[in-house]
C-alpha cells in the first residue's frame, strides 16, 4: 500500500472538493508513491505527536488540522511549524490532512460528535450542497446488470439510505460502424438496431468520474453513449451539522453533565434555553455557532459546537440551551471515526497496516 491509496480511501469519503475554500486539504508533505509502513491518526501535528509516530513505526500521519494551512513564507527552525517540517522531513513521514471536507461529510466530524453524544436519527442540520447529478446510458439488457452494478460500486445509485437505485426502461438502439469500428454486436457498415436498457443513476459530483470509469470498464460497447445532467436536489451526503435525538429526554442540568462525560472535559461554557428537559439536540464540532438559528429553526432544545463568542451566547439566550464544549473536544471523536473507516477498509481488502489513535493531547487549552 502506498499513500495515495490512503488518499483515495478517504477522499472517496471526504471529496477535497468540498472543503472550504481557502482550506488546504491533501497531501501536505512526502511522496503519493511512499510505501506505508503503519498510520498514526491525529487531531493537530506537533513535534510530540512526531515523536509518536516514529515510536509506533507508522511512516504516514493523516491529521484533522492541517499544518500548512497558510501560503508557506519561510520554513524557520525555531518556530514550531518549522521544527515539524524538518522533522518529518527528515524521519521520512508523509503528512496527510483531511480537514472542512471531513466536516462536510456524512459519517464524519459532526456525525462522530453525535456518536459520542449517543444520538440517533441523525440526519445533516443545514443541507446547502448542490452536487447530485444524473447520469444515463445505454446497455444491452445482458449486460445491464453488471454495468450497474459497477457503476453503483463507484458511487452511483445512492440516495440517502438506499444503495443501487436506478431507473431502467426499454427501447431500441441504432448505429452504423464504419470502416475503422469493431462493434461488439452486428456487422460494421450495416445500420443495426438493438433491444437496449436506458439506464439512469444518480451520482455526486465528486465521484462522478469514477462512475464514468466503471461505465466505460463494463459496457460491452466500443463506444459508450451516456449523458451527464446536472440536478437541483440537495446532497444527502454532504452539509453542515448534524441534529439528532437522545432515546428519552433529560433534565438540562444532566444534559449538560452527560456531554461533559461524553467529551472527557472538565468544564464546558453554555447558555440556558428555554426546555426543562433535552430530547432534540443539534451540533457542529469545531467553530459552528452560526448555525444556532438552523438549529432552533428545526426545533432543537440544545445546540452543541464551540469557539461561540459573548454576542453568540446573547443571541441564544432563552432561545436554545448553547452549549460551548470546546473546539478540540468537539472534534477529537472523528479520530476514532477515521481510524475505524481506515482498519476496517485494510480488513476488506487483506492489507496488513497498522492504524493507530494518537494518545497525545493537543488541546492548547488547559482548564483551572
Amino acid at each position: 500500500m502506498i499513500v495515495r491509496d490512503v488518499q483515495e480511501i478517504i477522499e472517496k469519503w471526504a471529496p477535497t472538493g468540498i472543503a472550504w475554500e481557502r482550506d488546504n486539504v491533501g497531501l501536505q508533505i512526502g511522496s503519493p508513491d511512499a510505501t506505508v509502513k503503519g498510520i498514526l491518526v491525529c487531531l493537530d501535528v506537533n513535534e510530540e505527536i512526531i515523536h509518536e509516530a516514529r515510536a509506533r513505526r507508522s511512516n504516514l500521519i493523516v491529521s484533522h488540522h492541517p499544518l500548512l494551512f497558510r501560503p508557506l513564507q519561510s520554513v524557520n527552525l525555531e518556530n514550531g511549524n518549522g521544527r515539524c517540517i524538518e522533522q518529518l522531513l527528515r524521519s521520512q513521514i508523509s503528512l496527510y490532512s483531511a480537514h472542512t471536507n471531513l466536516d462536510f461529510s456524512r459519517g464524519g466530524t459532526s456525525f462522530a460528535l453525535a456518536d459520542k453524544l449517543g444520538l440517533t436519527n441523525v440526519d445533516f442540520l443545514r443541507k446547502s450542497y448542490r452536487l447530485s447529478k444524473k447520469i444515463v446510458t445505454f446497455v444491452p439488457s445482458d449486460h445491464v446488470d453488471r454495468v450497474a452494478e459497477a457503476m453503483g460500486n463507484a458511487g452511483a445509485g445512492r440516495i440517502g439510505n438506499y444503495e443501487s437505485c436506478s431507473f431502467r426502461s426499454q427501447g431500441i438502439g441504432t448505429f452504423k460502424g464504419n470502416a475503422k469500428s469493431k462493434p461488439a454486436v452486428g456487422t460494421k457498415g450495416k445500420l443495426e438496431q438493438i433491444q437496449e436498457i436506458r439506464l439512469e443513476m444518480i451520482a455526486e459530483q465528486p465521484n462522478m468520474r469514477s462512475v464514468v470509469q466503471a461505465l466505460h470498464d463494463t459496457h460491452p460497447y466500443e463506444e459508450v453513449a451516456y449523458d451527464i445532467y446536472p440536478l437541483e436536489n440537495v446532497s444527502t451526503e454532504y452539509g453542515m451539522g448534524i441534529i439528532g435525538e437522545l432515546s428519552k429526554p433529560i433534565p438540562a442540568g444532566q444534559f449538560i453533565s452527560h456531554v461533559k462525560r461524553s467529551l472527557k472535559t472538565d468544564a464546558v461554557r453554555y447558555a440556558r434555553g428555554t426546555q426543562t428537559r433535552i430530547r432534540r439536540v443539534a451540533a457542529c464540532g469545531g467553530s459552528g455557532s452560526e448555525l444556532a438559528d438552523e438549529a432552533i429553526r428545526q426545533g432543537a432544545d440544545a445546540f452543541i459546537t464551540a469557539d461561540v463568542k459573548y454576542h453568540s451566547f446573547q443571541d441564544a439566550a432563552h432561545r436554545i440551551l448553547l452549549v460551548d464544549a470546546g473546539h478540540y473536544e468537539t472534534e477529537r471523536p472523528v479520530v476514532d471515526a477515521l481510524v475505524k473507516r481506515l482498519k476496517k477498509k485494510f480488513k476488506n481488502t487483506g492489507e496488513q497496516v497498522p492504524v493507530h489513535a494518537s494518545r497525545i493531547s493537543s488541546n492548547p487549552i488547559v482548564y483551572h
